[in-house]
Parts: C-alpha cells; structure tokens; sequence
C-alpha cells in the first residue's frame, strides 16, 4: 500500500496514512476512507514523505507493518 506518513515520533515506528476508494453500499457513491497505519520503519522516513508499506508478521502489539520503500521525500 502506498501512502503519507503523517508521525514519526516513536523511535522506529512510524504513522502511515493511506486513501482507500470505497462505494457506499446503498447509494453507491465513492467515498474516500483515509486509515492509519504503523509501520516499522528503517529506512528513516519523516513527516511528509510517500512509501510503500507492506504487511509483515508482528513487530509489537499495533505494529503489523513494514516500510518498504521511500518513493518521495517530503517538503
């Protein structure tokens, strides 16, 4: 999944922020749903940059995933 990292206070985690295209189930109009993600990061991402995450067995209690890649670096 791609998305924007929108925390990076933890020591080695980081707070990814991802747009899901979704229809409403009656109405069906798309709706964008942002969810947030933790994700281990040792690259060194920061606030503002776009990765790609990518799920991976447990690192703690809420952290399932990892940052793979750094695709932008942010302002």
């Amino acid at each position: 999944m791609k998305g924007q990292v929108v925390s990076d206070k933890m020591e080695k985690t980081v707070v990814v922020a991802v747009d899901i295209a979704k229809k409403h189930p009656i109405y069906e109009k798309a709706l964008k749903v942002t969810r947030k993600f933790k994700a281990r990061d040792e690259l060194g991402a920061s606030v503002g940059d776009i990765v790609i995450i990518e799920e991976h067995r447990p690192f703690s209690k809420e952290v399932n995933w990892f940052v793979k890649e750094i695709v932008t670096k942010g302002v």
